[in-house]
């Protein structure tokens, strides 16, 4: 049984795959693709060149959230992450949805992009959209802290998929010089700071934030 994930450390969705990977137990090898430079034979895997790709043995997957429910329908004896109940289930899916669709692109393709991968291109930061962002995304952590309602976790007072999702969108803010205000979103500051505790992203996050000052200081 061999199981390769394809991408970039720094691609939220890479992250999210490679926490699911971890807190399940499942042994897997990282290839690093790049954005934008992925070689011709990747749109095999995933068709439309996007990260993360992923492979086990003849499988080939494309798209975080297919990846994470695959592993979890494969590997039914690792922790359950989706769900085990139809209302978890579609509570966990809408809530990772809601990361990958409204979060990512003002944290990560808004934020971090800008203020992060641009410099490490040689381009300037668009401050502008980063402004522009950051004045959306609250109405998305009110939104968010009002469905934790003061529980450790989204969904059944236990780790799941929607979980981490959102801690990969916040991290990559994080990334882009911006901090969650605790005082205004208590519950999903102590949120991210629990899971940013968890084994699976401390072994990690620090590889990250190390290559991050690297390729910033080469800018």
């Amino acid at each position: 049984m061999s199981m390769t994930l394809y991408g970039a450390p720094l691609s939220p969705f890479v992250r999210k795959v490679r926490l699911l990977l971890a807190e399940k137990g499942l042994d897997y090898q990282l290839e690093i693709i790049a954005p934008l430079q992925q070689p011709d034979w990747f749109y095999d895997i995933s068709p439309l060149g996007r990260i993360p790709g992923f492979k086990h043995d003849d499988l080939a997957l494309a798209d975080s959230s297919v990846i994470g429910q695959y592993l979890e329908e494969r590997f039914p004896e690792t922790p359950a992450l989706y769900g085990d109940t139809p209302e978890t289930k579609a509570r966990i899916r809408w809530l990772e949805k809601y990361a990958d669709y409204e979060l990512a692109p003002l944290a990560t393709f808004a934020v971090f992009f800008n203020r992060a991968l641009k410099p490490m291109r040689g381009q300037p930061c668009d401050e502008t959209a980063v402004q522009a962002a950051l004045d959306k995304l609250p109405k998305h952590f009110d939104y968010l802290e009002k469905v934790l309602d003061g529980a450790d976790y989204f969904v059944g007072n236990r780790l799941s998929a929607a979980d981490l999702a959102f801690a990969c969108q916040l991290i990559n803010m994080q990334h882009g010089g911006e901090a969650l205000d605790a005082g205004r979103w208590p519950g999903l500051a102590d949120l991210l700071s629990r899971l940013c505790q968890r084994d699976s992203v401390r072994a990690i996050l620090p590889g990250e934030c190390s290559a991050l000052e690297k390729l910033l200081a080469r800018a």
